[in-house]
């Protein structure tokens, strides 16, 4: 009969491996910063417990579809109001 015996505890529960070094350029293109601002919420999601991640994904998808709906002339006015001048 063959013995039972417990699996090797470095491959029982692997760590998640986050890519780091990806995620701190999330958004840093300056392509659009309105995604470029969704995005980096990606960063906060390896210190947060399992349960609050799916919160943070359905905001994400929330951003990600305003931004996505979102006019961008209306992004063009607002970089220009900030800057002080007139698009």
């Amino acid at each position: 009969m063959t013995e039972l015996t417990e699996p090797d505890d470095s491959t029982a529960q692997p760590a998640p491996e986050w890519p780091n070094a990806a995620m701190r350029d999330i958004g840093q293109d300056g392509a659009d910063p309105q995604v470029g601002r969704a995005m980096a919420r990606l960063l906060d999601i390896p210190g947060l417990p399992a349960a609050d991640h799916e919160s943070v994904y359905n905001e994400l998808h929330d951003e990600l579809l305003a931004a996505l709906n979102s006019d961008p002339i209306d992004q063009v006015r607002a970089a220009a109001n900030r800057a002080g001048g007139a698009a």
